[in-house]
């Protein structure tokens, strides 16, 4: 039995760091991942979906400030670990 091609395991786009977006995505994945919380957990910690946490890990979509503050409170960092630098 032979392995469709089609049925590979999708890959993730590399993060373009050039925009705040995809520098965002790194350094939220970063400190989530340092916390040990899943984005199931952190969704239930937010209230914000699923869906939403992921986009903003793979840059599809940027938080607007009161989520980074929620993020942030969720993750018991400070909001300034969150914003990426220029």
């Amino acid at each position: 039995m032979s392995k469709n091609p089609m049925m590979t395991p999708r890959q993730r786009k590399e993060v373009d760091q050039s925009t705040f977006a995809g520098r965002f995505a790194v350094k939220l994945k970063a400190v989530r991942e340092k916390k040990k919380m899943t984005i199931e957990e952190l969704s239930e910690k937010t209230g914000i979906p699923q869906t939403t946490l992921y986009r903003w890990e793979s840059t599809d979509r940027c938080p607007v400030n009161e989520q980074i503050v929620e993020v942030a409170k969720a993750l018991g960092v400070k909001i300034s670990s969150l914003i990426p630098e220029e």
